[in-house]
């Protein structure tokens, strides 16, 4: 296969599968989390467990969208290297490195080990001052990682836009 041709269509699904990603982020930042906050404490982590325990049981739409956007954009920016040069080449070396470094990594290192803490909680035996624990331990920090993850992924989203678009 022409290495330009697989380069496209790399390309055109990195832009796909990140502008669906940064939807998810965006759907969360404005909608479920806000939601979600008006409930009680039990309330609360008890709808974010259900919400995340269907996307930790492997969700084949979720999986193929999220980790489509990874594993796309890496080989993307691994074929365009060698196609692209100038202002092309550093907007994909940009949205890559922001993708990996500002989108994926706080949601490794934060996102998902809060989602995990959050998954080992009992709360049916947990007490109203414990459940108000919980919550604290986790919703601000989770909604500041995920509001960082949303900006970068509409950033990055908008620099492939650009490189679909102007290449």
């Amino acid at each position: 296969m022409n290495t330009q041709i697989l380069f496209s269509g790399l390309l055109v699904f990195t832009t796909l599968t990140t502008l669906l990603v940064t939807g998810l982020l965006l759907t969360f930042a404005l909608l479920v989390m806000p939601g979600l906050g008006k409930l009680s404490d039990r309330a609360f982590l008890q709808g974010f467990q259900v919400i995340d325990g269907i996307i930790q049981r492997g969700h084949p739409v979720f999986v193929v969208v999220w980790l489509g956007s990874v594993g796309g954009l890496i080989l993307a920016a691994i074929t365009g290297f060698g196609l692209l040069d100038g202002w092309p080449r550093g907007l994909l070396i940009t949205a890559a490195a922001l993708y990996v470094l500002g989108v994926q990594l706080p949601t490794i290192r934060g996102n998902v080990p809060l989602n995990n803490q959050l998954q080992t909680l009992e709360l049916a035996t947990l007490s109203e001052p414990a459940l108000a624990g919980a919550r604290q331990a986790f919703e601000p920090t989770w909604n500041r990682l995920n509001l960082l993850r949303t900006v970068l992924c509409l950033v990055v989203a908008v620099l492939l836009i650009l490189l679909c678009v102007l290449r």
